[in-house]
């Protein structure tokens, strides 16, 4: 595809998105509230598409293509399993807005704390946290840097993909907070699956339709169509990448903020409803990319080109590519400045505000917004490292942050749990993990996506049995099970 066409469909996204952020700042931004969850005040499908817009990020186009392509109908399991680890959020969603909404929780990370009594405990969950996300906010600039480069045929530098993603994300952070995100989001994702589905659509009557090209990949290599198919999955393998992702809306804080933004339950649950069906829609399009891309070219370098290969060949209409590559630049770009806003609240609620004990909002407003470039560079140190595989590196992220998931059950489920239980499987299950990784990713046979979990688990429930625990936070919180206000919660710090 020729780079200009590229340029104009950036640039377009670039002016539409601007004016939107911009038309968002009518909003206050005065306040952490306020600039963080938008004044609690977001409306069910703005939320909707927000949160969709979030979640399926360069890990699905790039991603999961790239994954199908490499291997095959696993992928779709992969990630069914995803899917439905949403049911998680009728579970813990109702909760996690209760006690937002009662007592002015910003974080995931500030509720946990408060429920365990424990500054410690918050800042440890902040920390654990930017440990994993900053990788995970890595791979969305990936993402854009290898789309924009296979799509140009390398004429547009995989780093000028990372600097174009980079700096947006920067400033529609800064545009007017979560508010800017939230609108630009909401125009993102409508032109996400609008035009997706209708290259998938499009491609697939080219290569013969649904029967044509499944009947090819039969042919050429069947185990594509089998479990667990052509060597990139095993038993272990898949369980490894499911567990941390079937977690993925309660473990991720950048997804569970947002479940303190609506401004009712019943927005809540349209959020909920509405995301369920733009889930299921888009993840069947990124699977039948990857088997298009795989029929139409079945010798790529690296399976993570599938999706720009396939947009900038011929099957493909150029204005139609473009605007699909401008959808998925959105949604990577989305995700990555939701995780500024998500890391950044945390480092000066949980971080600054706990170890320095400033509790000044207007102040921890100050250091997030100064927080948000600092991340962004990390990020894009990163993803300069060009990792390959876009799909593992992202559940190898969501393994690490895994870990605080006891802790979250505890929180409004199990009474007995304490603050050093919660303290030593957070802080002491991300070092596991990390050790993991830093020593080839096998123990007895086992992943750190299989093992994490556990071993958060059996550190939270034995040092909690151990451990004296706090009858009045405790009793307030899992007393309550998010149909009213917690009693007796004091926030740490």
């Amino acid at each position: 595809m020729s780079p200009s066409y590229i340029w104009w469909g950036i640039a377009a996204y670039v002016v539409v998105s601007i004016a939107v952020a911009l038309l968002s700042r009518a909003g206050k931004s005065t306040t952490m509230t306020d600039y963080f969850l938008g004044g609690r005040s977001m409306g069910g499908v703005v939320s909707a598409l927000s949160y969709s817009a979030t979640t399926y990020s360069a890990f699905m186009m790039v991603g999961l293509a790239g994954l199908t392509y490499k291997g095959g109908v696993g992928a779709l399991g992969f990630e069914i399993v995803y899917f439905a680890g949403v049911s998680l959020v009728a579970i813990f969603g109702p909760r996690f807005w209760a006690v937002g909404k009662r007592y002015g929780f910003v974080t995931p990370s500030e509720m946990l704390g408060a429920r365990y009594g424990s500054r410690h405990v918050a800042i440890a969950a902040a920390v654990v946290s930017c440990i994993f996300l900053i990788p995970y906010c890595a791979v969305q600039l990936s993402g854009i840097g290898y789309l924009l480069s296979g799509m140009s045929g390398g004429a547009i530098p995989f780093g000028t993909g990372l600097l174009i993603a980079t700096a947006l994300a920067i400033f529609f952070s800064y545009a007017a907070g979560i508010r800017s995100v939230m609108w630009t989001d909401s125009l993102q994702a409508l032109v996400m699956i609008l035009a997706s589905t209708a290259v998938a659509v499009l491609v697939v009557s080219e290569l013969g339709g649904f029967t044509g090209l499944f009947a090819t990949v039969a042919e050429r290599k069947p185990e594509m169509l089998t479990v667990p198919g052509p060597g990139l999955f095993s038993l272990q393998t898949f369980i490894g990448l499911t567990i941390p992702w079937f977690f993925f809306s309660i473990s991720n804080p950048q997804v569970s903020q947002r479940l303190f933004m609506p401004k009712s339950k019943a927005d809540l649950r349209r959020m909920l409803l509405i995301f369920l069906c733009f889930g299921l829609i888009y993840t069947l399009v990124s699977v039948i990319w990857g088997f298009s891309a795989f029929v139409a070219f079945p010798d790529l370098e690296r399976a993570d080109l599938a999706t720009s290969v396939l947009l900038a060949s011929d099957f493909v209409p150029p204005v139609l590519g473009v605007i699909v590559m401008v959808g998925i630049l959105a949604a990577a770009v989305s995700t990555i400045d939701s995780i500024l806003l998500t890391l950044s609240s945390m480092v000066a609620r949980d971080v600054w505000g706990n170890v320095g004990g400033d509790t000044s909002d207007h102040r921890q407003l100050w250091i997030g917004k100064l927080v948000i470039p600092v991340i962004s560079v990390l990020a894009l140190g990163f993803a300069a490292l060009e990792l390959s595989l876009i799909s593992i590196l992202s559940v190898a992220a969501s393994a690490g942050l895994v870990v605080t998931v006891p802790a979250i059950v505890g929180t409004f489920f199990w009474k007995r749990g304490t603050a050093a239980g919660a303290l030593t499987s957070i802080a002491g299950g991300g070092l596991f993990v990390i050790v993991m990784y830093m020593t080839g990713n096998r123990l007895f046979g086992y992943n750190a996506g299989i093992l994490g979990l556990p071993f958060a688990t059996l550190l939270f429930v034995g040092i909690s049995l151990l451990t004296r625990r706090s009858t009045e936070i405790t009793e307030g919180f899992v007393a309550s099970g998010g149909s009213s206000a917690p009693s007796g919660v004091v926030k740490p710090g």
